[in-house]
């Protein structure tokens, strides 16, 4: 916020007609505002500053037309500019990122993880496509069927890239990835992401539990209690890491295990699974990874739980890219955590009006382009040079952040 005084003037000019106008009347000064605030609140969203200029502009008599009117300040044109439509900036917005992307080089990218996330209400998706090695989104297309892995390798292409040297393509089992990898990059090993197989394990649990209190509600009230808050205790604890139970979770999942209970199998299950996991990050050896998994999913079909059953048989008909997602560190993480600052962004935004702007916005923020122009907040000169700084007429020392 700049705060600019008013000075003494005896002969001010008069916006309204050429000639020498009086001084400003003994009334009171008009404190004016002179700035863009509509135009700056919509670019505040990429600037992340917004900025004020205040000054108490004077009142003139004309002696030409008798009018009083306010003195014409030299920043008033420079505001007509900054204000601006929303369709107007999302056409220059638009226009410097399809430049600055059509300038970027994807050669050398072997490491790739593709996800869907949320455009808008209605099953409105679109398809992403991460470099996991360089941390930064190469594509992103609306949609979610295998033709956006075709529309992937067609854009890498025209950016210097090579499909053939794409090793890896880390994602969750969506089957029309899996067809799109399959025929567009048949190099290319699929691994599964391990936190989505976590989350399957994590659904087929919560399914026998539904099912256990739909069909059996007095003997599971007779095994935990009757109280509605023991009910709440155990479906937090079973979603929780025991290292975060509190007292009365802890209770309850003792009780828990204590019992016959399907959800209490379906829990033992589901935390086997995750040790399985944890084991693969320690040891990082695929033989034993192989081992623990098939026996996992060994006691996970003599289980006579129906959702466990059904998820040790999908994951033996994608064993080698579940065990290709356990080891080397390889997962969809960092995808996920974009994908979460893209919804961010867009409540922030409270929505975007088109998909394409939808689609801008993501290249901006996450494709960490190096041919955009020049930031206007960036400092006119560097913090480590030595300035001079006056106030109030006197030279004071310059303060270094």
């Amino acid at each position: 916020m700049s705060s600019i005084q008013r000075r003494g003037a005896s002969n001010l000019k008069s916006p309204a007609a050429p000639g020498s106008c009086l001084a400003p009347r003994a009334a009171r000064p008009v404190k004016a505002c002179t700035t863009a605030s509509n135009a700056v609140g919509d670019i505040s969203i990429f600037l992340q500053f917004e900025a004020w200029l205040h000054a108490e502009v004077p009142r003139v008599d004309c002696s030409a037309c008798g009018k009083t009117t306010l003195v014409e300040v030299p920043w008033a044109k420079a505001a007509a500019q900054l204000w601006v439509t929303a369709k107007r900036l999302w056409r220059r917005i638009d226009h410097y990122v399809t430049a600055a992307r059509a300038r970027e080089w994807m050669a050398g990218v072997s490491l790739v993880g593709v996800d869907e996330t949320s455009a808008e209400r209605g099953q409105v998706y679109v398809t992403v496509v991460h470099d996991l090695d360089a941390k930064r989104l190469l594509f992103r297309t609306p949609g979610r069927a295998s033709e956006t892995v075709a529309a992937f390798r067609s854009d890498l292409l025209a950016h210097g890239g090579n499909p053939a040297e794409i090793k890896h393509v880390c994602m969750d089992m969506s089957a029309a990835y899996t067809k799109g990898v399959t025929e567009v990059l048949p190099q290319a090993q699929i691994s599964y992401d391990r936190f989505h197989v976590i989350a399957l394990g994590n659904e087929a649990m919560y399914a026998v539990r539904r099912e256990e209190m739909e069909r059996q509600p007095r003997v599971v009230k007779a095994a935990l209690g009757i109280e509605r808050k023991a009910v709440r205790g155990l479906v937090r604890g079973m979603r929780k890491d025991p290292s975060d139970w509190n007292k009365n979770q802890r209770d309850i999942m003792y009780q828990l295990q204590r019992s016959n209970l399907q959800s209490a199998r379906a829990w033992r299950l589901k935390q086997a699974l995750r040790t399985v996991y944890a084991d693969a990050v320690r040891h990082n050896d695929a033989a034993q990874a192989e081992s623990a998994l098939l026996g996992w999913i060994s006691c996970a079909r003599r289980c006579r739980l129906e959702p466990f059953k059904r998820l040790a048989q999908t994951i033996l008909d994608r064993l080698p890219g579940v065990l290709r997602g356990m080891l080397d560190g390889r997962s969809n993480a960092y995808v996920k955590a974009m994908n979460g600052m893209l919804q961010q962004a867009k409540t922030a935004a409270r929505g975007f009006r088109t998909m394409k702007n939808f689609i801008a916005i993501a290249y901006l923020r996450m494709s960490r382009l190096k041919h955009l122009p020049t930031s206007p907040m960036l400092p006119a000169t560097s913090r480590q040079i030595r300035a001079t700084q006056y106030l109030s007429g006197r030279q004071v020392p310059y303060k270094t952040a």
